[in-house]
């Protein structure tokens, strides 16, 4: 048994949900999200208390998803840049693949109106570039956030990362929670990762969810990480880091000591 299978035993028993169902109800493309990094054994209690009022996405009789991200980015790092420096004007473009399925998209985030993050996708095709329908939609995207072609131009694979995800729907206020272990993030031949800890996320309309007051109640608040700027910064210490310092200082210490001694 692995250890994020031993942390997350309370899976297995909890009711389903179909993907179909959160779309309708909890889809959040325009949402706040909160995220949390905490270790795998606060994770599992979280998974716990949530229990009697969580429903699990399964999908084809899976509850745990393996995901992988590609972040693009131009030769100049303009997206990281900007989201380092909280530029109002910054916005995050990936391809997303859910391996399990073979599924994945072309997606842009983007900042909403107070403190809100805004999601576009579009479909891709896995380990191809971007090509006429993805650059339209990119096209569209940023011409409605006043955003221009010329800012992403040179779009150029940056980052990978990879991670198992499971995600709960919380019926009584139509809000989402999803859990990523097994983290890994790769740039440049160099590769981290973080098998203790795990990324928390509550996706809400606006109020905070169950999840959030009960991790408030452990102690536990809110943190700026992404996985793309934090990860990139984790793995390149030449770059501006000043929105992550504290958890890099954190949760990467012992990783970043591994890339260097490794």
């Amino acid at each position: 048994m692995t250890t994020t299978t031993a942390a997350f035993g309370t899976l297995a028993a909890l009711p389903p949900v179909e993907l179909a169902e959160i779309e309708e109800r909890a889809a959040l493309q325009s949402r706040f999200d909160r995220k949390y990094m905490v270790p795998l054994g606060e994770a599992g209690w979280l998974l716990e208390a949530l229990a009697p009022d969580a429903r699990v996405l399964e999908i084809d009789g899976r509850r745990h998803f393996t995901y992988e991200s590609l972040y693009l980015d131009t030769p100049d790092l303009v997206s990281y840049l900007r989201t380092a420096y909280r530029h109002r004007r910054r916005f995050k473009i990936r391809t997303r693949t859910y391996v399990d399925s073979g599924t994945c998209f072309l997606e842009v985030k983007v900042p909403g109106p107070r403190g809100s993050t805004v999601k576009y996708r579009a479909p891709h095709v896995p380990g191809q570039l971007i090509a006429g329908a993805g650059h339209a939609f990119l096209d569209d995207v940023f011409a409605r956030h006043g955003l221009t072609p010329a800012e992403r131009a040179g779009l150029t694979p940056t980052l990978r990362t990879a991670y198992l995800r499971f995600a709960l729907l919380l019926p009584g206020s139509d809000s989402r929670v999803t859990v990523d272990t097994a983290l890994c993030w790769t740039a440049g031949g160099r590769e981290l990762r973080l098998p203790g800890v795990a990324i928390v996320e509550t996706k809400t309309a606006a109020a905070a969810s169950d999840a959030d007051r009960r991790l408030w109640c452990r102690g536990h608040r809110p943190v700026a990480v992404s996985k793309y700027a934090t990860g990139l910064a984790a793995l390149r210490a030449d770059l501006p880091a000043a929105p992550w310092r504290r958890v890099l200082r954190r949760h990467f210490t012992a990783a970043r000591e591994d890339l260097i001694h490794g």
